[in-house]
């Protein structure tokens, strides 16, 4: 059953709807017969009377309505290159604001962001940005995308929409990280408004999802499938591969044959290394040897780009030519060393296509591996 709790400001007391903005309203939800609203924005299907919040923390039913607290707040703001995202083919070297709110829908064990994705503080909501405030910064800072990430976009999707919107009205991109944990009532709405998307496939059996994560491998891969082939969004997918956990050659074959199935063989795949964090700190680092493996079945399976991350190991950070074999984007880390894509995507010595949205009037010199925290203006 669905945790769930009552719902305060940072007060301590409970809020009317009415005092809280419109945008801020709940867009998936429906009532039930007994009084109770149910949230639809996640299978999680949460049941709130009034005064309780969900699963996420930052989605509560308020006098009948279920809305978003944390609409207009976030945890911070930062410049970050877009290939730590990681998207290694979509305009390579380009900046990206990044920003989060709280709460998340997944309950992992090694989030890497827990002091976020957890917190039940309001004072981890520290700036106050509207979407059009947010769209004219990345403007103002040069950034080509903002990016939804830190903690999961589906539990403030309707202010990542909000904020995608006007985006696209200054000509910057929207990009969510995410894993992929959504509901299909939802994600239609919200991946319309998307360019890109890096979704977590975090393992590839049902018992590491809902014991490591809290989660199902069922409905990830529905909004994997869903994504890849019903939208225009860029897709980029990340494994990270925890030591005894989900690094087994069974499940890496199978994940990369599904994979290759249900979404192409042009997806680009990140296997990450894991650092001992949160609740899973008795757990070693993920060795190199691992990810080389790991990456070495991805392209025996037929996968074209597979990347390594977290790691120093340049092979895995270049993009090579499928068809001859050709180094095509040299990466140390997040830094481009070398860019040899035509001006429309092409191996410029045998001609191959490279998937991707590339930027022709860019200087590749890259974003480097600097990210710094900026004010809201």
């Amino acid at each position: 059953m669905t945790n769930v709790s009552s719902t305060t400001t940072a007060a301590g007391t409970s809020t009317s709807v009415t005092s809280l903005p419109p945008q801020a309203i709940g867009r998936w939800q429906h009532r039930l017969a007994d009084g109770r609203v149910c949230c639809d924005v996640c299978p999680r299907h949460c049941t709130l009377r009034d005064g309780q919040r969900g699963f996420c923390f930052v989605r509560s039913n308020h006098d009948g309505t279920i809305v978003l607290d944390t609409y207009g707040r976030s945890s911070g703001f930062a410049m970050d290159p877009v290939e730590k995202k990681p998207l290694n083919h979509f305009y390579p070297g380009s900046s990206v604001l990044s920003f989060g709110t709280a709460g998340c829908n997944s309950a992992c064990r090694y989030c890497q962001n827990w002091s976020i994705s957890t917190s039940r503080q309001w004072s981890t909501l520290a700036v106050e940005a509207s979407p059009e405030r947010i769209a004219r910064t990345a403007v103002d800072y040069g950034a080509r995308s903002v990016a939804f990430t830190y903690n999961d976009p589906i539990v403030f999707a309707e202010y990542a929409i909000d904020t995608a919107e006007a985006c696209r009205e200054l000509g910057v991109n929207a990009i969510a990280v995410t894993a992929g944990y959504m509901s299909a009532v939802a994600r239609t709405d919200f991946y319309r408004v998307m360019d890109a998307a890096n979704i977590d496939l975090k393992g590839f059996t049902e018992d590491f999802y809902r014991n490591v994560t809290g989660t199902h491998l069922a409905d990830v891969l529905d909004t994997i499938a869903y994504v890849c082939n019903e939208t225009n969004v860029w897709v980029e997918l990340t494994t990270l591969l925890i030591p005894g956990y989900n690094d087994d050659d069974a499940q890496l074959h199978a994940e990369c044959v599904w994979i290759r199935e249900h979404c192409g063989r042009d997806v680009p795949l990140h296997f990450s290394a894991f650092h001992p964090d949160y609740r899973m700190r008795d757990v070693p680092p993920t060795p190199l040897d691992t990810l080389t493996r790991a990456r070495d079945i991805a392209i025996g399976e037929g996968l074209r780009f597979v990347y390594t991350g977290n790691v120093t190991d340049q092979d895995g950070d270049t993009t090579w030519c499928p068809q001859c074999g050709g180094t095509l984007i040299v990466r140390d880390w997040y830094e481009i060393e070398s860019y040899r894509l035509t001006a429309d995507g092409r191996c410029p010595e045998c001609g191959c296509v490279i998937p991707g949205r590339w930027d022709t009037t860019a200087d590749f010199q890259g974003f480097g591996r600097r990210s710094w925290r900026i004010p809201m203006r």
